[in-house]
């Protein structure tokens, strides 16, 4: 029988290192007297991919009202993208942050590699794991400021240790509430085995889409860290699902006749908040027909559209899973990361599969670095 208890002893018998990443007092492992000086910067680019960098952007989405500063996030190869930071952003009053778990991610070295002339002991700090990387010799060879990434935390698992906490220390957070209290979740039964059962029916009922409904536009991020997290943990061995991020109400108007009519085969996670300041509609504008919305407010309208596809999926007898987000704080944010790293990790277990690797992922670096050292043109190969 998989209990809570259970998975909680998993995660410290077999990842020591990662429990180890809750707890409060690894704070003072990351040496950020070293990085006090970098505080100063009000833009900071961070260049990362996947777990490297979803879960920096998932904080900096989710309290972005409480930070002062410009975080700008290259997670991807796009022309375009670098071009337009170079022409708007004062880059030598810049501040870099390159984060590679392995330190040699192709795609972090190449983005980096556009603004090798505003890259200045002054002004950029590396974090990879301490080994013969391309990212630490870098590191060494020019002498920047360098962050050991833990070797035994992977990635997507890794926004509680330097990789989540070095973004959230130089955006002005309170790491502390990020930690406090982490070591009692796990201790919290209840939670736990709530979360054992709900999974636990998923995987009974053969789910092969996990759609995150999300009403809350400061959680998309955090729901793409969701989606890497189970994606890349789960689908081995023939098994696991697609989690999607759907915003709404948008996909009322593109995805909803094919959530509610087509197959039966999806579970819906509807994430929804109440907390916001109540902008009040005005639409006398349009005549009587309008009269219904007189003194409604946008987040009444958009409750309502939340309320009425629930009703529908009750109706339908389609799974879900409602989540209300109460406050945005770092509180909030530390139960929900945590929750769903939990969660993924018990699955795996329930699923039988190990959900700290990622052999399918490997097999296509090593094919796309073949390719590349290949004489012949990309359209030859293809």
């Amino acid at each position: 029988m998989i209990s809570g208890v259970n998975i909680k002893n998993e995660i410290i018998k077999n990842e020591n290192h990662l429990f180890k990443s809750f707890l409060p007092e690894s704070i003072n492992n990351f040496h950020f007297q070293k990085i006090k000086k970098f505080k100063k910067f009000q833009t900071v680019i961070i260049i990362g991919m996947g777990g490297s960098i979803l879960g920096s952007k998932a904080i900096y989405s989710f309290l972005k009202h409480k930070i002062k500063k410009k975080f700008i996030f290259i997670d991807n190869l796009d022309q375009g993208f670098l071009k337009k930071i170079h022409k708007e952003e004062n880059l030598s009053k810049t501040l870099f942050l390159l984060i590679s778990k392995s330190g040699n991610t192709s795609e972090t070295i190449i983005n980096s590699s556009y603004f090798k002339s505003f890259l200045k002991k002054s002004n950029v700090i590396v974090i990879s794991e301490n080994k013969n990387n391309i990212l630490s010799k870098f590191a060494r060879k020019k002498n920047f400021v360098f962050f050991k990434h833990n070797h035994n935390i992977g990635g997507r698992y890794s926004i509680f240790s330097e990789a989540g906490m070095v973004p959230a220390y130089l955006m002005g957070l309170n790491l502390k509430k990020f930690k406090k209290k982490l070591p009692e979740f796990l201790e919290n039964r209840k939670i736990l085995s709530n979360s054992i059962k709900n999974l636990s029916n998923i995987n009974k009922k053969k789910i092969k889409v996990l759609i995150f409904f999300n009403y809350i536009p400061e959680l998309n991020d955090f729901l793409f860290w969701c989606q890497q997290l189970l994606a890349e943990s789960l689908g081995k061995n023939n098994k696991g699902f697609i989690p999607v991020v759907s915003n709404s109400p948008k996909d009322h108007h593109s995805l909803l006749q094919l959530y509610l009519d087509g197959p039966r085969d999806k579970i819906f996670y509807v994430f929804s908040s109440k907390n916001y300041k109540k902008l009040k509609l005005n639409c006398d504008f349009f005549g009587k027909e309008m009269e219904y919305l007189k003194g409604k407010s946008y987040q009444d309208v958009i409750l309502s559209q939340k309320n009425a596809f629930l009703e529908v999926l009750k109706k339908k007898k389609i799974p879900f899973r409602e989540i209300k987000v109460k406050k945005f704080d770092e509180n909030t944010l530390r139960e929900l990361l945590l929750l769903f790293i939990f969660e993924t990790i018990a699955l795996g277990k329930i699923m039988k599969v190990n959900p700290f690797d990622q052999p399918a992922v490997e097999k296509v670096k090593i094919l796309t670095k073949k390719f590349l050292n290949s004489k012949k043109t990309s359209k030859e190969n293809f």
